[in-house]
C-alpha cells in the first residue's frame, strides 16, 4: 500500500516521535516508519525499565514511561505509524521525496526527516555463551519483574551493565557483575549506587563456561591467576556494548560524518527536502542527548513548514497559544 503526506520522519525513537507532534502542530501531515516493531527506538528496544535523568521538566523518568508520553503527545494529530518496516530507498522527484520500504510499498514525502539515532544496532556477543541466547542469557531487561528472585549475573563494565545491576538489585535473589577489566567505562556515581546496594563485583575476570539443562543454571569464571569460581544464575545479561551502521540509509547521497549525516543549521542534509535530527545528525559541537534531539526536531520541523510553504512563517508561535 503507497501513502502521500507532507512528512515522513524515518526513525520513531524520541526525537522521531516529537517531531511527529510538532509536524502536526504546524499542520503537516506525517507518518512514521521504523524497522523496530514498536515505537520508542533504542528506549523501547534496549532500556524501556531504565530511568532516564536528562530530559528536562523530569528529574527522573522510566523509558517506557517517556515513549508512552511522547506518543500521546504525538496521537492528537493521528500520524500514522509504519512500524516494523525498513526503509530501503531514497529518492527525490519533483515536488518531493520518495522513500521505499523493504515490503515494496512507497511513502511519497513532501520533505524526509531522519531521526534514525544511532541506526541498525547489534549487541555485541558473550563468546561463552553461544547457543545460550534465550535459554537465559539477554543482551537487555525489557521486563524488569521477570527476574524477580533469580540470580543474575551481569557481564560488563559499562553503563549498561551498571544500570541493570542497579534496576534488578531490588527485585532478584542475587546481581553480580562481572568485568574483565578491574576499571569501568560506567559513571563513578552508578558504580557507588550499585556498591552501596551490596551487589557483588568481580573484576579481572571472565565468563569461561555457562551450564544448565534447558536454560542456564551457572556460571563459571576464569579469574587473575587461574583461579575459577563458579556463580548460581538462572539469567546471565550480556551488557557489552553494541555495533551499529545506519544500514540502508548510507547509500542514499547523504554527506555522512563518520556514523552521522552533516546537516546546517536548519538541520537540512546535503540533499533537498531531506533533513535530520537527533542522535543521527552531526555538526560542530553536537552534544548527543535526547534533550538535544526534541530541539532539532523543532528546527527541522520549522524549516520544512517554510521549504514546503514558503508562505509559512518560520516561527510557528508557542504551542500553548490558544485561538
Amino acid at each position: 500500500m503507497d501513502l502521500q503526506v507532507d512528512l515522513l520522519v524515518v526513525g520513531a525513537g524520541p526525537t522521531g516521535l516529537f517531531a511527529a507532534y510538532y509536524a502536526g502542530f504546524r499542520d503537516l501531515s506525517v507518518a512514521l516508519v521504523d524497522a523496530l516493531p514498536e515505537a520508542g527506538g533504542q528506549i523501547t528496544a534496549m532500556y524501556p525499565e531504565k530511568m532516564i535523568f536528562d530530559v528536562a521538566g523530569f528529574p527522573a523518568v522510566r523509558g517506557r514511561e517517556l515513549v508512552a508520553g511522547l506518543v500521546q503527545q504525538a496521537a492528537q494529530w493521528n500520524p500514522v505509524y509504519l512500524l516494523g518496516r525498513q526503509a530501503r530507498t531514497l529518492s527525490t522527484v519533483d515536488g518531493g521525496v520518495e522513500v521505499g520500504l523493504a515490503d515494496g510499498a512507497v511513502v511519497r514525502a513532501g520533505a524526509v526527516l531522519i531521526t534514525a539515532g544511532i541506526g541498525e544496532f547489534r549487541p555485541r556477543p558473550l563468546p561463552a555463551a553461544e547457543g545460550w541466547l534465550g535459554r537465559g542469557v539477554v543482551h537487555f531487561v525489557p521486563v524488569l519483574n521477570a527476574h524477580t528472585g533469580q540470580d543474575v549475573v551481569v557481564v560488563g563494565g559499562g553503563d549498561s551493565a551498571f544500570d541493570w545491576a542497579l534496576a534488578l538489585a531490588p527485585i532478584a535473589s542475587s546481581v553480580t557483575v562481572v568485568h574483565r577489566r578491574s576499571t569501568f567505562r560506567a559513571h563513578p556515581p552508578t558504580v557507588r549506587q550499585v556498591r552501596d546496594l551490596g551487589v557483588e563485583i568481580i573484576t579481572d575476570a571472565q565468563v569461561a563456561e555457562l551450564r544448565g539443562g534447558e536454560s542456564v543454571e551457572e556460571v563459571e569464571l576464569s579469574l587473575k591467576g587461574g583461579d575459577r569460581k563458579v556463580l548460581p544464575a538462572q539469567t546471565v545479561v550480556a551488557a557489552l556494548g553494541f555495533t551499529a551502521d545506519l544500514g540502508p540509509i548510507e547509500s542514499w547521497g547523504l554527506e555522512l560524518d563518520h556514523r552521522a549525516i552533516a546537516v546546517d543549521t536548519t538541520m537540512k542534509t546535503a540533499l533537498d527536502r531531506v533533513y535530520a535530527a537527533g542522535d543521527v545528525a552531526a555538526y560542530p559541537g553536537k552534544v548527543k542527548l535526547i534533550a538535544t534531539g526534541f530541539g532539532e526536531a523543532a528546527t527541522a520541523v520549522n524549516n520544512i513548514a517554510v521549504a514546503l510553504n514558503p508562505e509559512a512563517h518560520l516561527f510557528p508561535g508557542h504551542s500553548s497559544n490558544e485561538g
